[in-house]
């Protein structure tokens, strides 16, 4: 059982930067892909970025490319995602997740953490 918990949301102006944590636990943690979801009020979730563990390849939705960054500190067993130039449309919850190397979707989630842009 993988155990996810985010950290690090808050209120910022846009053009600001935050930098949220998921602390992850659980065996063979490097064999899953992690994920980055939001999910905005009014709006269906969306899908913000992902790394695989083992290489730490990432891969980004086209709104976030460039401002948004996916690393991770393998010592701590976690993922970070540093945003910056934040936009209010990025206001939402923000949650960690993790999907079985193979599986075809995320399997874990974490409970969320709120960001608020505004303007």
């Amino acid at each position: 059982q993988v155990q996810l918990v985010e950290s690090g949301g808050g209120l910022v102006q846009a053009g600001g930067s935050l930098r949220l944590s998921c602390a992850a636990s659980g065996r063979t943690i490097n064999a899953y892909t992690m994920g980055w979801f939001r999910q905005a009020p009014g709006k269906e979730r969306e899908f913000v970025g992902s790394l695989s563990w083992s290489s730490a390849r990432t891969s980004y939705a086209d709104s976030v490319k460039g401002r948004f960054t996916i690393s991770k500190d393998n010592a701590k067993n976690t993922v970070y995602l540093q945003m910056n130039s934040l936009k209010p449309e990025d206001t939402a919850v923000y949650y960690c997740a993790a999907k079985w190397r193979t599986a075809y979707d995320y399997g874990y989630w974490g409970q969320g953490t709120q960001v608020t842009v505004s303007s």
